[in-house]
């Protein structure tokens, strides 16, 4: 977003005065927005009429502008939706060998996990990354990868003795990250807090930030190399 605005504000630059006033920030953030008309079609379609960009400058602002935030439209699903659903689909999607677990796959098994690959316990969890600022949607805190802002992914819900592999899927606006993880690693990891509920044993949660981010990157998996990765650490456990 801060591309784009930084991008319009240059091409108003271009407008006659008069015209300038009419996209004044006064009169901008008075503009009353109802999906899709907002501040950026308002003034897009005034630097089109006055003819500092043309149909090809627009769909080349819309080409560009769909690239850097391609994964945007998943900061409007609702948490639930988004942890549960769509990050274990989008998994299966990736690694078809997934199965979804059944107590005929796993004689010991009571919806403590979310996926079963080859006899391996795979437990998925998603999270998006959004500044750390307060009164935003999620969508106005979306970050994109090479953004140099604070961010928080909170992982929560983790029961390391659930699962044999943990699959965790972060979200940017621009890209998504897929990080791999064996039980023990996660368990044993100095960011894992215990008690994430009071009186719950066992369950804690993970805060992976700008701060530590780095710190998990000999855990990063191409999407290429989901399904080794994970029969492999999930073998050796």
């Amino acid at each position: 977003m801060e591309t784009l605005i930084k991008e319009l504000n240059e091409f108003k630059k271009q407008l006659p005065k008069e015209e300038m006033v009419k996209l004044s920030d006064d009169l901008l953030n008075r503009l009353y927005s109802v999906y899709p008309f907002n501040r950026f079609e308002y003034i897009i379609s005034h630097l089109i009429a006055n003819h500092v960009i043309d149909m090809q400058g627009y769909l080349r602002i819309r080409s560009e502008y769909l690239t850097r935030n391609k994964y945007l439209h998943l900061f409007e699903i609702a948490p639930r939706t988004f942890g549960e659903t769509w990050g274990q689909r989008h998994l299966t999607e990736l690694v078809p060998e997934f199965q979804h677990p059944t107590p005929l796959l796993d004689s010991d098994y009571k919806g403590q996990y979310d996926l079963w690959l080859e006899g391996i316990r795979v437990e998925v969890k998603a999270s998006r990354a959004v500044k750390r600022v307060s009164g935003a949607t999620l969508t106005e805190k979306a970050l994109s990868s090479n953004s140099n802002a604070k961010f928080n992914m909170n992982f929560q819900q983790i029961k390391p003795a659930c699962c044999n592999v943990f699959v965790w899927i972060a979200v940017w606006r621009d890209k998504i990250d897929y990080w791999v993880l064996t039980n023990k690693e996660v368990e044993e990891n100095r960011y894992y807090s215990h008690g994430q509920h009071r009186g719950n044993i066992g369950e804690g949660q993970l805060w992976i930030k700008d701060s530590n981010y780095l710190e998990f990157e000999q855990y990063r998996v191409q999407v290429r190399d989901l399904y080794q990765t994970i029969l492999k650490k999930g073998r050796k456990i």
